[in-house]
């Protein structure tokens, strides 16, 4: 049996009751965190918490040859774990998939995720937010910087369905991108598309969802990059049109600027 174990938000006490039995009942414990990561837990600390030994697997173990380690489930319990809620990565229903191919059974023990738990801690109805998309860090081909375009479509076009976006922001080794910093990256790519539309948008920035620290700084779009939210993990919100129960929420929990509720539906 695999069973795939979210471990919530932000620590090791995020784990539900469900997913810490499953964890402690596992003969075997793996855990990626490049995906997502529990920012108040080191992979020590969760191991002393769970009481179990936890075998940290790297990006090849998991998307390139997982069969070594999966296959041990076709005789053993394992307890695969990941931060947030276990399918919100494709990468893991493509191991769920490979795992059903190999004729091992699986189960799910979901946990909080950030695609809920944001839009509940600025006050947008979560049933608003269209497609989602992530923002990854400019890179370097042939002597020249490249910044994904994608990122602006998507916003775009949700904002044109009246749709908010959920942005999930750059994670590399020790390198964990801000707000502000996709907030800066979007209006780059505005302005290499020609546009201006983003710079009357307004964005959200949420920081380390789940800890008792929790930022969240609502402002318009050309003036997030000014705005320090502290320490990671962070992600962004593009808001479509509001509607005044959203619009006072972003003011009253997100310190938006006050004019929102004047052009917010009723």
């Amino acid at each position: 049996m695999l069973s795939f174990v979210g471990l919530g938000l932000y620590d090791e006490r995020d784990v539900s009751v469900k997913g810490l039995q499953t964890i402690m009942d596992a003969d075997l414990v793996y855990a990626e965190f490049y995906t997502s990561r529990l920012m108040g837990a080191t992979p020590e600390k969760l191991a002393r918490f769970y009481g179990k030994e936890i075998q940290l697997l790297s990006r090849e173990e998991v998307e390139v040859s997982p069969e070594d380690w999966m296959g041990r489930a076709k005789e053993e319990k394992v307890a695969f774990l990941v931060g947030g809620d276990p399918m919100i990565s494709t990468t893991h229903l493509d191991l769920r998939l490979r795992a059903l191919r190999m004729g091992i059974k699986t189960r799910i023990v979901h946990s909080s995720s950030i695609v809920t738990a944001a839009s509940g801690l600025v006050g947008l109805q979560n049933y608003r937010f269209g497609r989602s998309t992530s923002i990854p860090y400019p890179y370097v081909a042939g002597g020249r910087r490249i910044v994904a375009m994608s990122p602006r479509d998507v916003v775009v076009e949700n904002l044109a369905r009246d749709l908010h976006t959920l942005l999930f922001l750059d994670i590399q080794p020790e390198r964990y991108m801000t707000a502000g910093e996709g907030a800066a990256l979007l209006l780059e790519m505005e302005a290499a598309a020609g546009a201006d539309r983003l710079n009357s948008s307004l964005g959200v920035g949420v920081a380390r969802a789940g800890s008792e620290d929790a930022v969240v700084v609502a402002d318009w779009l050309p003036r997030l990059p000014e705005r320090d939210l502290g320490d990671p993990l962070q992600i962004l919100i593009v808001p479509a049109r509001l509607h005044f129960m959203e619009a006072e929420a972003l003011v009253a929990l997100a310190g938006a600027p006050p004019e929102i509720l004047e052009v917010a539906e009723p």
